[in-house]
């Protein structure tokens, strides 16, 4: 027996986003509408964790400090490749670790790379 998908079966659905944006769009009117309207020469002023802004924003920065994070953000992202195999270690067998091994190589030689190249070097 085939099962159909009817357009009535995703009503339930359809409903709970309408009061979800129905809820966001009335709180987020109520609160503009009833809130306190104080706008002072403080509030408007740029504020940066507390630090008062000095200069320019547009100031030149050393790349490292990005490639250094994208560098983690790479890296991180592999390593949640894992889990998944963690989990279903048993289920996967032999197939699963060779391939996993070869995940690890690749891995590795691209922190090999990076490191050869210098990217995490601190002049």
């Amino acid at each position: 027996m085939e099962v159909q998908s009817l357009p009535v079966n995703f009503l339930p659905i359809i409903f709970q986003m309408i009061v979800a944006v129905g809820f966001v769009v009335t709180t987020m009117f109520f609160t503009h509408k009833l809130g306190p309207k104080r706008k002072t020469t403080d509030k408007l002023a740029t504020f940066e964790s507390g630090i008062e802004v000095i200069g320019n924003a547009r100031t030149p920065m050393s790349i490292k400090y990005f490639l250094v994070a994208i560098l983690f953000v790479l890296f991180d992202v592999e390593v949640i490749f894992m889990y998944p195999w963690a989990v279903n270690f048993k289920e996967l067998g032999r197939q699963g670790m060779i391939e996993m091994f070869i995940f690890m190589g690749t891995l590795l030689l691209g922190f090999i790379y990076v490191i050869k190249k210098g990217a995490l070097d601190w002049d």
